[in-house]
């Protein structure tokens, strides 16, 4: 198991050095000039140059890479140029590692943009991700248990009408009708869970369901497919022959063996959804990562797009690795092997 784990962790890391290389090559090949972006209008020849060399452009792009790796180990300190930095020490600004980059549109490190964005996206994707799980894979049980009855027919339409709905439109009904019209639930406005957990909870509410509804309607397919496909299985009638109650025949043998495919899938969106829900966040005006991301590629700020991109990337790899460790507890016939 100890070995597995390392050698699935070395993965992690050389992968995540190949996606940050190959978007900083993507980087350096756009046709943009990203020093034009710093200055706007105002730009001239020689505040052009001066921000260039500030930020470090006019480096060869492998000693640029090579210090954005340094940076995400032992931090990093603009303006890029030592020489600037001698001789206006007091606009020296400090980017802690792991040093995601400086934002030149922002005049803000990266990092300080990402710490006060990523408790919104991870406060809305974890309580989306609970919320589905919850009535995607129950209702996909109760679906399949009642297959071909009136519940199964009802659950599956249901999930039909919210896989159909784009998130958009779920969004803009429930802000429209049920926060400002009805004012059943607060227009969302991020409140930290460590000030007040009620509150917190109180103005997500809406992203949550939002979310939760798109992604529950796949989960309820999904989890009726396996199922009903688990529950036709040799071992499942051996298992009522030897008269083992009907609910712990579902839940400790058919739902078990239906795990697997459903956890990759929840590993997958959810690593997704903790890079920023992009529409979710933009709907309901959260400054999450994803109102970075969409923010950054109006700007062209390409330093906090490549950020992004590694952000995202990292949470996905991880999200992987989380679901393989998790095959080996939840399915016995996974054995983690080193």
């Amino acid at each position: 198991m100890f070995y597995y784990l390392v050698r699935r962790l070395a993965s992690v890391v050389v992968m995540l050095v190949l996606i940050t290389g190959t978007t900083y090559a993507l980087f350096f090949a756009t046709p943009i000039d990203p020093v034009s972006y710093t200055c706007g209008r105002n730009c001239t020849p020689a505040i052009k140059e001066g921000n260039k060399k500030a930020l470090g452009y006019d480096q060869p792009a492998y000693i640029q890479y090579g210090k954005f790796l340094k940076g995400l180990v032992v931090g990093r300190d603009y303006p890029d140029n030592a020489q600037l930095r001698a001789d206006h020490p007091e606009q020296i600004v400090h980017c802690p590692a792991p040093c995601l980059g400086y934002s030149p549109t922002q005049s803000r490190t990266i990092n300080a943009m990402v710490g006060d964005a990523w408790p919104i996206s991870i406060s809305i994707a974890i309580g989306a991700f609970v919320l589905w799980m919850i009535v995607g894979v129950g209702g996909g049980i109760i679906a399949a248990l009642n297959r071909g009855k009136w519940p199964d027919r009802i659950i599956v339409g249901l999930a039909l009408i919210g896989f159909s709905v784009p998130t958009f439109f779920i969004g803009l009904v429930l802000l429209t009708f049920v926060a400002i019209k009805a004012g059943l639930l607060p227009i969302p406005n991020y409140v930290p869970f460590t000030e007040n957990p009620f509150e917190w909870a109180h103005n997500l509410v809406l992203p949550w369901i939002t979310l939760a509804c798109i992604f529950a309607a796949s989960y309820v397919r999904l989890t009726r497919a396996y199922m009903i496909e688990t529950m036709s299985e040799d071992y499942i009638r051996t298992a009522m022959s030897k008269g083992l109650g009907k609910w712990r025949i579902i839940f400790r043998h058919g739902l078990r063996a239906a795990l697997t495919p459903i956890i990759t899938a929840a590993g997958l969106d959810l690593g997704g959804l903790l890079g920023g829900a992009i529409i979710t966040e933009s709907v309901f005006s959260l400054h999450g990562l994803g109102f970075i991301a969409v923010s950054s590629v109006t700007n062209m700020d390409l330093p906090v797009i490549v950020a992004m991109v590694m952000i995202v990337s990292a949470f996905i790899v991880l999200a992987n690795l989380i679901v393989d460790i998790a095959y080996g507890f939840i399915d016995p016939r996974v054995k983690l092997v080193a």
